[in-house]
């Protein structure tokens, strides 16, 4: 399919295609954002696939397209399809160079070979004590040969230079597509892939070295009625804020990811419990202390509060059980009141 789009985009079709979304984008009064644009257009390029089937199921139910749905819409539908021609370019692109290096040192073995061959036999003539015109005659030739082989490499050492460097390019870029396909659209934050994979790496580094880890689970408190009060552009908003609280917690070996909605979880290997308590009940009083105003309209919103469960890992624990026991304080921080912290051992003790 994603050829065929590609194929449609470069044709005659492309204008219309294009302008159709629009029209669609602006009867379901949908924001015309580039991941928006590009939702449409793969929809409406195969109105039988999936993307296209559950974009009407979201008119049918009248549910809003917001930014939070589009980055889903699109994770899900979309990144698959742009991550494997990214990967498949750049494997291409790194194909050609490796080819085009082969052929040059294939090249510079010939001449070398031919240099061999050219020396072998001026040895073999020399050792027949030839006369000063064709001894003239052999060092011109070897002269040649020389600069000709001094030449070719040369040629050579530029290629493998320019042919390193688009390999580095290559190998960047490679990294920049595995870093967006583990990257939240909506907050930057890690998303959810790149935090079950950090966990379990520090699930098992925990066990190699002994030391403590702790996990967090955040939520924000009443975040479906703050979204039906001012809407899902203005909730979006409200969870780029919190993001950008809890993003100061994620520095290296930490890590902070939205989990889900409005769930943010928080990694910290080699740190006690007692230390990262501390830590999120400062976050927490620091998003809660605010007040704050929409952004359109500049009206007050009030203050949005986060409630959070903390665990620190057994010895031996399992990725699972951990995120249970984290996920088991936090309802206990909902029941209890939200906007607070809950250790997971006062919990279960509770």
């Amino acid at each position: 399919m994603a050829a065929d789009l590609e194929l449609i985009l470069r044709g005659p079709d492309a204008y219309p295609l294009a302008r159709k979304a629009l029209e669609e984008m602006e009867r379901r009064q949908v924001w015309p954002t580039p991941v928006n644009f590009e939702l449409w257009i793969n929809s409406l390029a195969n109105p039988a696939g999936p993307l296209a089937k559950e974009i009407g199921r979201l008119a049918t139910a009248r549910e809003p397209i917001t930014e939070d749905v589009s980055e889903n819409l699109a994770a899900k539908f979309l990144t698959k399809n742009r991550l494997s021609d990214q990967i498949r370019d750049a494997g291409d692109q790194l194909s050609r160079e490796l080819d085009s290096v082969s052929r040059a040192i294939d090249a510079a073995h010939k001449s070398s070979q031919e240099y061999a061959h050219t020396l072998h036999g001026a040895a073999e003539e020399l050792a027949g004590e030839p006369a000063p015109i064709a001894l003239k005659k052999m060092v011109d030739s070897l002269t040649a040969a020389t600069v000709r082989i001094e030449r070719e490499n040369s040629s050579l050492e530029a290629q493998l230079n320019d042919s390193t460097r688009e390999v580095e390019r290559l190998r960047e870029h490679l990294e920049q597509v595995r870093r967006d396909a583990m990257t939240d659209g909506l907050t930057n934050l890690a998303n959810r892939k790149a935090f079950d994979e950090a966990l379990a790496k520090a699930c098992a580094g925990s066990d190699a070295s002994g030391a403590p880890m702790c996990l967090a689970v955040i939520d924000i408190d009443h975040f479906k009625r703050f979204n039906d009060t001012w809407g899902h552009q203005t909730g979006d908003q409200v969870l780029r804020y919190v993001a950008s609280v809890i993003a100061r917690l994620g520095d290296d070996p930490r890590v902070a990811a939205r989990y889900g909605g409005e769930e943010f979880n928080l990694l910290f290997p080699g740190e006690a419990v007692d230390t990262v308590f501390g830590l999120l009940d400062e976050i927490r009083q620091e998003i809660g202390g605010r007040m704050l105003k929409r952004r359109s309209t500049n009206e007050d919103l009030g203050a949005v509060t986060i409630s959070i469960g903390v665990a620190q890992r057994y010895k031996g624990e399992t990725a699972t059980s951990l995120i249970e026991r984290a996920d088991a304080a936090l309802y206990s921080s909902k029941r209890t009141g939200r906007n607070r912290v809950t250790n997971a051992e006062l919990a279960a003790a509770a």
